[in-house]
């Protein structure tokens, strides 16, 4: 049980060996995960959290987005899973985020955290400029909640970016346990105004300052950078972070882990060994 009283659902994936837990990006939700958990099943006993708001965890209906409350789910679900530590985590933008708050609020909880490109930014120089053009919350906003089926919801995000480039098995996955069965036909379980204010408030938590008190080791991973995005500050976290290593790939993108996923899963494992 989490803050505001949300029950956290966590899936299991099955494997042998080390816990790992899998941490999602804004919008999606653990299932988009269980193909790395299928590559890593030799080594680690996978699961998946999904975050309030997201997947099969309800969002309170009063509730008004703070990151720290995704920093609580995380706890809850970690502190569930592996109560006297050992734990590894794979953290992907905000899941990257909230893992790093969990493994602040409980030292010695994590053996390792691997980010992919956590939203954790720098507190915002007034004058820096904006980036120019729509934002990542307007495309949310206008996103398609409803399809007449599975199958057509499918067929649509395979038919143009970013979707397009995912794993069939990660598109499947998001379909198949990111809506549920509406009037309408499905409808997505994350609701497109949540996703919009979860980007929209991604840089108002306080997880920057307290970088350099995480005392677990690690891994930033970061595909290229651009001037606004998680990746552009990815290398800062690493060097705010007393044990970490910064690894960057010029050919991937925030979305590598959903297109690529035995490639993340090679990472996680080469880190996990290391």
């Amino acid at each position: 049980m989490s803050s505001d009283h949300v029950s956290v659902a966590v899936h299991e994936f099955g494997g042998a060996g080390r816990p790992l837990l899998l941490s999602h990006a804004t919008g999606f939700h653990g299932y988009c995960y269980l193909p790395i958990a299928d590559e890593l099943a030799d080594d680690f006993t996978s699961y998946a959290i999904d975050y309030r708001g997201h997947g099969d965890t309800a969002r309170p209906d009063d509730w008004q987005v703070e990151w720290e409350r995704y920093g609580d789910d995380a706890l809850a679900a970690s502190r569930a899973m592996a109560p006297d530590g050992g734990l590894v985590g794979f953290g992907h933008s905000m899941g990257g985020a909230a893992l790093l708050m969990a493994a602040h609020r409980a030292p010695g909880l994590f053996d390792l955290i691997v980010a992919y490109e956590p939203i954790v930014f720098p507190p915002r120089d007034p004058d820096r400029p904006k980036g120019d053009g729509p934002t990542l919350s307007t495309g949310a906003r206008k996103r398609r909640a409803t399809f007449d089926s599975f199958d057509q919801a499918i067929a649509n995000y395979a038919s143009k970016p970013p979707m397009m480039a995912f794993d069939p098995d990660v598109l499947r996955l998001y379909v198949a346990h990111g809506f549920r069965p509406s009037p309408e036909g499905v409808r997505l379980k994350c609701d497109p105004e949540h996703e919009a204010r979860t980007l929209e408030t991604g840089g108002g938590h306080d997880t920057w300052s307290h970088l350099p008190e995480i005392d677990t080791p690690v891994v930033v991973l970061a595909g290229r950078a651009d001037e606004f995005g998680p990746a552009a500050v990815a290398e800062g976290i690493a060097e705010r972070l007393p044990t970490s290593t910064y690894v960057q790939h010029d050919d991937w993108d925030h979305f590598t882990p959903f297109v690529d996923p035995a490639a993340m899963a090679a990472i996680i494992a080469d880190a996990a060994t290391a």
